[in-house]
């Protein structure tokens, strides 16, 4: 359902209608020994632009535009039947192991050490997760030990022996990953992962007490547990946590206006989230906050040939798997998550974009070639970027549209950023109209005097359109040469299907 051409929307920004801080948690990643993530992705040793440590330079110069603040490791499924002892020491020692999560072979030549040495020079924080699956609490401890204590144990030494002298400084831990799935190795039921989490938290506190913990929530608002497992996970690790996951992807079934409708079903599912967070808190009459960890988010389109693995016989060494290629309409779906996120910044404290490279991924490899931008790269740079300070929710007035199983949603998403100390404010909008443009009336003057610094819309006639290696620039983010401001009011004309970005600069 489309809405009239003449259609508009009114939003008013006032610095009094703070929802929290920026987080540069926010703007995180995630990197899981999947297909071609990691060989021929992050490293790939022969290649003409990789490091004398196997890293590919283009790939570290991408990752640092993107501006990637936080690197989940290392995984994702593939975690619940990890041995990260397979991944240090002696390269030519390592075993090569079957890597069940994905139908692979893992030879196990980028592992603890690896990463930590890639997240340096990246510039970005490592957040590692443990085997809750096939392991359990002293294998939790073991690793701790290796990557955070400087020295004087078995664990801290050995890396010491395997080249870094000092520990990592680890300070993001998530406790296994997605145990309410029937497909996870080592999958539990809500009583036994919550017990195994409150242990292993406990014991891991032990060795820090500042350790930030994620438990794991549920895989998606579509499990049938969702909600009880929370309630159960929870009444057993409220206390010795700091954050619940949270995973939702979106995929693009035919119907784009349903597909423009994921920002909408993301503010459901957080929602939901903070409610059942919320009601153990009060059950255990606790002065502690739980937030949320949304550390796997994105378009995937899981029901195309690109998300088959191999099967049988074939276990084949970093293939081809999940490489989705992107098109406009998934880059606005991107950016409209992004605005989600931030809009939810006082309960949503860190989340991660799945993945980094190749793997449903903004940035994409050629195995000896090209490294270049998917779409869906360019809203989460701009964003990423140019949020700042502190998040204002707009006071919204919007037309609505429909599609598929979602009905009755705003066409217009938005949300502001505003840094005091900068003196800058920027308004990130969606407009969600498959068929319409809509025109934007902002009132901005409770900012103070502001002036235009840079208005940009990623959008094109054709929202199928795709980046490709031989042809990634001819839609990139434009000028929107329609945003005029007079007297305290902004006006901007968002086309049909596009992400905008429009900079103030703001003098009190």
């Amino acid at each position: 359902m489309g809405i009239s051409e003449t259609a508009a929307a009114k939003i008013t920004i006032d610095p009094a209608f703070s929802v929290g801080p920026v987080r540069r948690r926010t703007f995180g990643a995630f990197v899981e020994h999947l297909g071609r993530c990691v060989y021929t992705g992050i490293f790939e040793p022969g290649h003409p632009q990789a490091d004398d440590d196997g890293f590919r330079t283009d790939v570290l110069q991408l990752t640092r535009e993107l501006g990637v603040s936080t690197v989940r490791y290392p995984g994702g499924n593939f975690v619940s039947g990890y041995r990260w002892e397979d991944g240090v020491g002696p390269v030519g020692q390592r075993p090569a192991r079957l890597d069940l999560a994905w139908h692979s072979t893992d030879h196990n030549v980028v592992g603890v050490d690896e990463f930590a040495k890639w997240s340096a020079k990246a510039g970005v924080e490592p957040m590692m997760a443990v085997n809750l699956g096939t392991r359990g609490t002293q294998e939790a401890l073991d690793l701790l030990e290796y990557c955070n204590i400087d020295g004087g144990t078995a664990f801290s030494e050995q890396r010491k022996a395997n080249g870094a002298e000092d520990g990592y400084g680890i300070r993001m831990w998530c406790l296994g990953n997605e145990m309410d799935g029937p497909w996870q190795i080592g999958h539990k039921s809500a009583p036994e992962y919550g017990r195994l989490a409150a242990d292993a938290a406990r014991a891991m506190r032990m060795v820090d007490q500042d350790l930030e913990l994620v438990v794991c929530g549920s895989s998606s608002p579509g499990m049938d547990t969702f909600g009880e497992w929370e309630r159960v996970v929870l009444s057993e690790t409220y206390e010795l946590v700091d954050l619940i996951s949270a995973h939702q992807y979106f995929e693009d079934f035919g119907d784009l206006q349903e597909h423009l409708s994921a920002g909408q079903r993301m503010e459901s599912f957080i929602k939901d989230i903070v409610s059942h967070i919320d009601h153990v808190k009060s059950v255990k009459k606790s002065a502690k906050q739980v937030n949320i960890s949304f550390d796997e988010w994105n378009v995937w389109h899981a029901s195309r040939d690109e998300s088959k693995v191999p099967s049988g016989k074939d276990w084949p060494v970093a293939p081809a798997l999940l490489e989705d290629r992107y098109t406009v309409g998934d880059a606005v779906v991107v950016g409209d998550l992004l605005i989600t996120l931030l809009r939810n910044t006082d309960r949503v404290h860190s989340a991660n974009l799945a993945q980094l490279v190749n793997v449903i991924a903004p940035i994409m490899t050629e195995p000896g070639g090209r490294a270049w931008k998917q779409t869906t790269f360019h809203p989460f740079a701009l964003t990423s970027h140019h949020a700042a300070g502190t998040v204002l929710q707009p006071a919204v007035e919007s037309p609505v549209v429909s599609g598929g199983q979602t009905a009755g949603f705003a066409a217009l998403s938005a949300v502001a950023t505003f840094d005091a100390e900068a003196g800058e404010a920027v308004v990130f909008a969606v407009n969600r109209s498959v068929t319409d443009a809509l025109t934007l009336d902002a009132a901005v003057a409770d900012l103070g005097n502001v002036s235009v610094i840079e208005a940009a819309t990623y959008a094109n006639k054709d929202p199928y359109w795709q980046a490709t290696a031989d042809d990634s620039t001819s839609v990139l983010p434009a000028e929107n040469g329609s945003v005029t401001l007079d007297g305290g009011r902004l006006t901007a004309v968002l086309p049909a299907v596009s992400w905008s970005m429009i900079r103030l600069a703001v003098e009190a």
